[in-house]
């Protein structure tokens, strides 16, 4: 299975900010783009590992022979069906080995996956087909009580791009593997579009964030470096396998990349997760704060044997130092913490670093490319261990949202993102999140959008204003809180908290996004504009 050298045009994708050609030929020449692509990069190591163990999930193990079969027909399948280059296929499964066979057959015939989190629901998935324009999308019959086939045939019924919904589980892969199997080749350039990721979502809606296979893999590359990742490791996957977290830092991408072997979870809960550890020799997790705040709270811990867990990543929000110092005694693993975004940066503190840094700072860039600026408000650098608003760029950080002009002013005119992170970086590079700069709630490493949340709490019958905020959380780090300004005349018990979950419910909200507190107000503080002052 070797690449071909079919000469192939490049993907041009309406709606994609190219980075500048001499960056790029910057990154190509200093060897950090490499000429490769996902499947080019996955079959490789499928050739060296063929009779080792990929994939386990429950009592299936998939060798990397079998997972390299899978992927063929699939793709051989999404061929015949009419999927092309280039075209959006959206992707909406919870942990499962077919995740991983669906997307890399995307990958090999050059379509483009729309990775989307399996929390989210009508609402957000609606959006997702329209602004990505997909032929297609992927889903479970069922998730979590809800009925996600129903789910699919309501958006084929009201989207105008919408041909092919696919549902795993019940035979609907059938169709799929029947068509026989393709032959590896090169069927799109390392500079397409790989996949569309979602943004953390600090406006009403996510955005689209479109990475290449040049600079999502050297951002692959470079977190295996730092987590040092070898055909020996076992990674325990169970965040969202869409999350960038669980993707690439080092995430199972890594690991398959290296002939290592990945375990997945339905979730990371204790009972779950800690006999997985114990009976398949975990070496390395990635959590948010509260799963491993819960982990190290558990009596479980004393029960299961969690001798081979040599590393524990931290990330998606800030791990209080405190904790952190707990990891090492408790567990008996390094803390790891990171800090990323879907748009491109992510960082890691050193394994070998001083106590005092791995549990205090988020890291520093993987690579020396990574540019970082800290500026006020002015877009003045501040001084070293100052405070201030987060600017990058880099080989793995995005120029622009995909099909999204309105966003682009979050890039400045020389190609930095504005992260909307308040960080204070230390002489050594490593940087401390202190803060936001935008209007956003991160829940236990979810963001939540207010404004998406406010939207929707302004339909209900007896909202006249709302204002959704996040308020300190011990565990989560913040939780959401609704302040509502009942109408005129009407009964308060309507907006009790569970009956506004409920409404909330009903319009396809995600779970993660729904108010942990609702609070009753008579009036709203306004700004000078008369805006409702959220700091007030």
């Amino acid at each position: 299975m070797t690449a071909s050298t079919h000469a192939l045009a490049p993907l041009v994708l309406d709606g994609v900010v190219p980075y500048p050609p001499e960056f790029a030929q910057k990154y190509r020449e200093n060897g950090i783009w490499l000429d490769q692509t996902f499947t080019e990069f996955l079959f490789a190591s499928i050739e060296q590992h063929s009779e080792d163990t990929a994939l386990i999930f429950g009592d299936t193990r998939i060798t990397y022979g079998q997972l390299g079969e899978r992927i063929l027909t699939l793709a051989a399948g999404f061929e015949r069906l009419g999927i092309r280059r280039g075209d959006r296929v959206v992707v909406h499964l919870p942990n499962i080995p077919d995740y991983v066979a669906l997307v890399f057959a995307l990958y090999e015939i050059g379509a483009v996956p729309v990775l989307t989190p399996i929390a989210l629901r009508l609402h957000e998935i609606g959006y997702i087909v329209e602004e990505s324009a997909a032929r297609g999308y992927i889903t479970t019959a069922a998730h979590d009580g809800n009925d996600l086939a129903a789910l699919a045939a309501e958006l084929k019924s009201s989207s105008s791009t919408l041909e092919h919904t696919i549902i795993v589980g019940s035979g609907g892969l059938e169709p799929l593997l029947a068509q026989g199997t393709l032959e590896h080749r090169r069927r799109s350039l390392p500079s397409d579009v790989a996949f569309l990721a979602l943004s953390g979502g600090t406006t009403d809606r996510p955005k689209l964030v479109p990475h290449t296979h040049e600079t999502y893999l050297a951002s692959v590359r470079a977190a295996a470096a730092m987590t040092d990742i070898t055909s020996d490791t076992v990674q325990l996957v169970v965040l969202p396998m869409s999350h960038s977290f669980a993707m690439r830092s080092p995430g199972y991408l890594s690991t398959l990349a290296a002939g290592g072997t990945v375990v997945m979870a339905p979730n990371g809960s204790p009972d779950v997760a800690f006999p997985l550890i114990a009976e398949h020799g975990v070496t390395i997790v990635a959590l948010v704060p509260p799963l491993a705040l819960a982990w190290l709270n558990s009596s479980l811990k004393l029960q299961h044997d969690l001798s081979t867990l040599a590393v524990m990543q931290v990330g998606g929000a800030k791990f209080s130092p405190d904790s952190a110092r707990r990891v090492r005694p408790e567990l008996g693993a390094t803390v790891q913490q990171s800090f990323g975004m879907a748009e491109g940066l992510h960082t890691f503190t050193r394994l070998d670093a001083s106590e005092d840094i791995i549990t205090t700072r988020q890291g520093r860039p993987t690579t020396d490319a990574d540019e970082i600026r800290v500026v006020d408000a002015h877009d003045v650098d501040v001084e070293i261990g100052s405070a201030g608003d987060l600017l990058t760029r880099g080989p793995s950080t995005i120029r622009g949202y995909y099909n999204a002009p309105q966003h682009q002013h979050v890039f400045t005119e020389d190609g930095f993102y504005r992260t909307g992170d308040i960080v204070v970086q230390d002489a050594d590079g490593y940087l401390t999140v202190t803060g936001r700069s935008k209007d956003q709630i991160n829940r236990g490493g979810e963001k939540v959008a207010p404004a998406e949340v406010e939207d929707l709490l302004l339909a209900h019958e007896s909202v006249h204003e709302a204002s959704v905020q996040g308020i300190p959380d011990a565990v989560l780090g913040e939780r959401v809180k609704a302040f509502l300004l009942p109408r005129a005349g009407v009964d308060p018990k309507t907006l009790s908290l569970p009956k506004v979950r409920q409404f909330l419910k009903g319009k396809g909200l995600a779970a993660y996004k729904l108010p942990d507190v609702v609070e009753l107000v008579t009036e709203f503080e306004r700004t000078a504009v008369g805006k409702i002052s959220k700091r007030k």
